[in-house]
């Protein structure tokens, strides 16, 4: 029964929330999430064909993944057996994950016709200006770091205890809360290759330079106020 109550905790831990379900077990898994745009509609920064294959084909591999990884653990756990609990581990937090990290990258992004690419504004564009200087800089440190970066991406987060902005990398799709349980991903991006090959080649550094123009501030910024009023 602890062991059944750790791992509830974990996944709960690393679900936040987003798109949970029970299935006719109890299990809490996860399901695909709808974009509140069209695959289209963040042209010319990211093609139609892209968002449909990631959305689709990539986030839904995750998902898939992660509810069998939890239908086996329940198993496992109901059998005492205790090698598959720990190798299952790898697979709930990889496509977990991913999970967890393609559902805020969807919100991160915007038409431009709705707002996308508008620098923030408020508290969060006053504190962007104090921890970085500027929205400029700011772009100039993220985008150097996800050059650079294998796995899935960099993040601007708040740091909660600290009260202040951080930019953080995570490496395979390890979503931000497993570099600490303070942190408060506000903007995230996908640099793996599915995000942005197809249209920008091996160029990762124009894929970065143009999604800026489509980025949701607007969401950053809620979620900033809720967490740091």
């Amino acid at each position: 029964m602890a062991l059944r109550n750790l791992i509830k905790q974990k996944t709960n831990l690393l679900g936040r929330g987003l798109g949970l379900g029970f299935n006719h077990r109890g299990l809490q898994t996860v399901s695909l999430p709808d974009l509140a745009y069209d695959y289209g509609a963040l042209e010319p920064a990211i093609s139609g064909e892209i968002m449909k294959i990631h959305h689709q084909k990539h986030h839904q591999a995750y998902i898939t993944n992660y509810n069998k990884a939890l239908e086996q653990l329940d198993d496992a756990i109901n059998k005492g057996d205790a090698s598959n609990v720990v190798k299952l581990q790898s697979a709930i937090k990889f496509n977990g994950g991913g999970h967890v990290n393609h559902s805020i990258f969807w919100k991160n992004l915007t038409p431009v016709s709705e707002g996308g690419g508008e620098p923030p504004k408020g508290s969060l564009g006053e504190a962007i200006n104090a921890h970085f200087c500027s929205l400029e800089a700011l772009v100039q440190k993220v985008n150097s770091e996800g050059a650079a970066l294998q796995g899935s991406g960099w993040w601007l987060a708040l740091d909660k205890d600290a009260k202040k902005l951080v930019v953080e990398t995570t490496t395979n799709q390890d979503p931000l809360v497993t570099k600490g349980p303070t942190l408060v991903p506000l903007l995230g991006i996908d640099v793996w290759e599915h995000a942005y090959y197809l249209q920008y080649k091996n160029v990762r550094p124009d894929y970065l330079k143009n999604i800026w123009k489509v980025i949701n501030w607007k969401y950053a910024s809620e979620v900033y106020e809720k967490e740091c009023p």
